[in-house]
């Protein structure tokens, strides 16, 4: 079926929730355009989590920017992805998913462009920030989009490829900050590595308007703004306070946010409760099981160390040792290295040592993490 016919007959646009779309469940061109499309945007979104790590100096350097603008490019960026993508996905649900999809698009190349023309730190902090907006919009329509477009076999196929392009955008993100950065095309330093989203952008939404077919679910979950807006303002007042603190010499008022922010976050569980038969934001009950509680506990603190230590890893990696900025995106590759030969151990032994992996990981990156504490040391004190 060609994609006027998708665009011309209604009674076709809005499958349901768990039913691939008329004609594309045989993979033909069609389908695989979408597939490219839908990838390719997950692709843009991922890589961008990251390419700015390698180009760090870079920007610091051309901006002027200090500690704690440094921190904010990844945090703002990260902020309104948490905070709104649950919210991302009910819009899809009811509004249309390729609809949803396309305007999160705009909003992410309109953002990128911002980013690449940024002159100083606020305004590529705000550009980042506006990113985000556009992947909280973007990733939920991806994966609900393939789960509802594939069926059967090639369902698994199509998450198989979406996995591997996850893997492909850890490995893909630094190592494109640290090319783009150290190639200084046209004399723009680390600008293109903003600027390359543009056109992948616009190929997502020429294309993805004629081949990705809408669906919508019937019975879609009401917005929570209540609960996005009271968690948005919690998340908020504990992070920067966080951020600005040590650049403020920890005056009074960070600690008085801190304490609202707690305070604000309360709000935001007790307003949860009150729906939790009414479409609510998160599922408390979730929390009950000790393996769910356990795991996003381990998660989060993983998620936690994890930012902290890359931020300051590629700063040492180039400000420390003096490495240029390919280089330093070589170390990330080495890094992937790693997480392969771990995912590899973790599939072939998963099932006898389930329980005693994610413990095994943890001490392993301890022991990791210290090690290059004590390297660093090291270095200073030659």
């Amino acid at each position: 079926m060609s994609s006027s016919a998708l665009d011309n007959e209604p009674q076709q646009t809005t499958p349901p929730p768990n039913h691939p779309a008329p004609g594309l469940s045989k993979m033909g061109l069609a389908a695989w355009i979408a597939l490219l499309v839908l990838l390719g945007a997950e692709l843009m979104d991922m890589i961008d989590q990251s390419v700015v790590l390698t180009a760090l100096p870079a920007i610091q350097e051309s901006t002027g920017a200090g500690p704690d603008a440094v921190q904010w490019l990844t945090t703002g960026y990260s902020l309104p992805v948490a905070v709104g993508l649950i919210t991302g996905g009910r819009l899809g649900d009811r509004y249309g998913r390729r609809k949803i999809l396309l305007i999160g698009t705009v909003v992410f190349t309109t953002a990128s462009l911002l980013c690449g023309l940024a002159a100083g730190p606020g305004i590529l902090i705000s550009a980042r920030a506006l990113q985000g907006m556009g992947v909280a919009i973007m990733i939920p329509q991806i994966l609900a989009t393939l789960h509802v477009t594939f069926e059967g076999q090639n369902r698994g196929k199509v998450f198989g490829l979406y996995g591997a392009v996850m893997s492909l955008a850890n490995v893909l993100g630094p190592v494109m900050g640290g090319l783009l950065t150290e190639a200084d095309l046209f004399g723009l330093s680390w600008r293109p590595i903003f600027l390359v989203n543009v056109p992948v952008g616009l190929a997502v939404l020429l294309l993805g308007r004629r081949y990705i077919p809408e669906s919508t679910v019937k019975k879609a979950g009401r917005l929570d703004l209540t609960g996005m807006l009271l968690s948005a303002l919690a998340i908020v007042l504990i992070v920067f306070p966080l951020t600005e603190g040590h650049h403020h010499h920890w005056p009074l008022w960070c600690f008085a946010l801190l304490a609202t922010g707690l305070l604000v976050w309360g709000a935001f569980l007790r307003h949860q409760r009150r729906k939790q038969n009414n479409a609510p934001l998160v599922a408390l009950s979730l929390f009950r099981g000790r393996q769910f509680s356990g795991g996003m506990a381990a998660q989060l603190m993983h998620g936690l160390l994890c930012g902290l230590f890359f931020m300051t890893w590629t700063l040492y990696l180039q400000h420390g040792l003096g490495m240029s900025p390919f280089h330093a995106a070589l170390a990330f590759v080495l890094l992937s290295i790693g997480e392969l030969a771990g995912a590899t151990i973790t599939a072939k032994s998963g099932g006898r040592f389930a329980r005693r992996l994610p413990q095994a990981g943890a001490l392993i990156t301890l022991a990791a993490m210290a090690a290059y504490g004590l390297q660093a040391d090291a270095g200073q004190g030659a």
